[in-house]
């Protein structure tokens, strides 16, 4: 796969010196145009040889076109912060929005290859983050992202002469380390494994684009050129009429039984006893999350149900029993522009905890296979795929280290009917209850056959869902409390 890139490319001075202006033009006019029309991101992944001119290819990149509209972002080893989320947390928050050029100096690649390289990890190790960069950038790409990688290559006899060229300049020499030559060493396993990785990850969607970094010249031309073709290419794209994506239809059981019609609504606890269990659960939850051990993990909590099934009661009793400074709670309502922008994970990625703390979704990322599913917010192929990248997101977050619970309240509608009236009839809860309330509870078919089906596509052997009987909210706050105390007790 590198051998094109052996073969001594190069661009003498004057036909540099006469392409450029017009390139940079021609680039800043396509940045401008994705800017104003373009509705996708542009995400440039930059990775490769050590010594192969992938910084300064960076700074001509941001010299040419204008600054305001591109993200640059290097990473280097992770901070304290990133250590304590999943991998991919830090590349989700540099992850560019519509109409805006992201690029990555380094990024989901650079890891798997160098812990392979030094055989800090096995090779099922590398198969299973190469199959989860693919589903991650064919995620992307489903979004509407245009991904470019370029792997920057130079040859072994190329990069020991710029590495001792560097090492000798009395003002250069600090840019290589003893960590560099040491890799050098290593040149053959890197040389092997990198192409190995490459030719693995070369999709229609994000192909690799290896270019020859022996000449500076060569390689921003080659750079240059390729953004702004892909750039134009896809905006003229983006203009056509989208041509809507066949999906094979879900099945519905022929005898219409679902989990949430076999559901026993009837448990219900005395208050007398609900105040007993209350504080037990609460003192044991305030106990878990005061171990030692509880350090070394995060908590993630998802809370979905009909409409007045108690969600929010259910959320103050969880709260109620921890330290303030341990949790979040994040209401989750319409996306924002900003979030509107941005893959519809990212919002979601973008409040993980670190370890030793608490998030707790009211209201989640299944969203979009609800609402947005329901509504026609987004298409049938988008919300199709969501349960496969919603599977993705949640084995991340699980083998992180994060203790993940999803709850799906459920209740009958002659009781969520019952609490719409109280509401009403109630000063301190009108608020709860809007237009829209009744709205979906005309639809109530409609959520109840998209929650089944969420529920038979998510609820996997590492993220289960939890199905709470809600008709009687002490049964069901009790049963969140237990719940949640006791996947937290398996780990502590």
């Amino acid at each position: 796969m590198f051998e094109s890139a052996e073969v001594g490319h190069a661009i003498d001075k004057k036909t540099y010196a006469k392409t450029v202006p017009e390139l940079r033009e021609s680039l800043l006019e396509a940045q401008w145009s994705l800017h104003e029309h373009g509705g996708f991101p542009v995400i440039v992944l930059i990775a490769g040889v050590e010594g192969a001119g992938k910084g300064e290819t960076v700074n001509t990149l941001n010299a040419w076109m204008d600054p305001r509209h591109i993200r640059t972002v290097a990473f280097s080893q992770p901070t304290l912060e990133e250590a304590q989320r999943p991998r991919m947390w830090r590349y989700w928050q540099a992850l560019p929005k519509k109409g805006q050029i992201g690029i990555l100096f380094g990024s989901w690649y650079t890891e798997p290859i160098v812990n392979r390289v030094q055989r800090l990890s096995k090779k099922a190790n590398l198969e299973m983050e190469i199959a989860r960069i693919n589903h991650f950038e064919q995620m992307l790409s489903d979004e509407g992202a245009l991904i470019l990688k370029f792997w920057f290559h130079i040859t072994k006899k190329e990069q020991r002469k710029r590495l001792r060229a560097i090492d000798a300049d009395p003002k250069r020499s600090w840019r290589v380390t003893k960590t560099d030559w040491r890799q050098f060493e290593l040149w053959d396993r890197y040389y092997a494994i990198s192409e190995y990785t490459l030719r693995n990850t070369s999709t229609g969607y994000a192909p690799w684009i290896v270019v020859e970094g022996t000449d500076e010249r060569y390689r921003n031309l080659t750079v240059g050129t390729q953004l702004r073709d892909a750039i134009l290419k896809r905006l003229a794209l983006h203009k056509r009429k989208a041509v809507p994506a066949i999906t094979p239809p879900l099945i519905e059981p022929i005898d219409r039984v679902t989990v949430l019609k076999r559901m026993d609504l009837s448990q219900a606890i005395p208050d007398k006893q609900y105040d007993k269990e209350l504080e037990h659960w609460q003192d044991e939850l305030l106990r878990l999350t005061r171990q030692k051990g509880f350090q070394d993990n995060a908590v993630v909590a998802a809370f979905e149900g009909m409409d007045a099934a108690g969600k929010g009661g259910a959320i103050r009793r969880v709260t109620g029993a921890l330290d303030a400074r341990q949790y979040q709670v994040v209401p989750v309502a319409a996306p924002t522009d900003e979030e509107r922008a941005h893959p519809y994970l990212w919002r979601f990625w973008r409040h993980l905890p670190r370890r030793g703390k608490l998030t707790i979704y009211d209201r989640s990322w299944y969203g979009r296979v609800l609402v947005e599913r329901i509504e026609g917010y987004c298409a049938e192929a988008d919300w199709m795929r969501a349960y496969a990248e919603i599977n993705e997101f949640e084995q991340e977050l699980v083998e992180s280290g994060a203790v993940l619970c999803k709850f799906w309240l459920q209740l009958s509608p002659e009781e969520q009917l019952r609490r719409f009236k109280e509401r009403e009839g109630t000063g301190f809860k009108r608020f709860k209850i809007t237009q829209e309330d009744w709205r979906n509870r005309d639809k109530w078919a409609l959520y109840q056959q998209a929650a089944a089906d969420m529920i038979e596509r998510t609820s996997t052997s590492i993220a289960p869902w939890t199905l709470v009987e809600a008709e009687d909210k002490n049964w069901a706050r009790i049963k969140v409390l237990r719940t949640l105390a006791e996947a937290i007790r398996k780990v502590v």
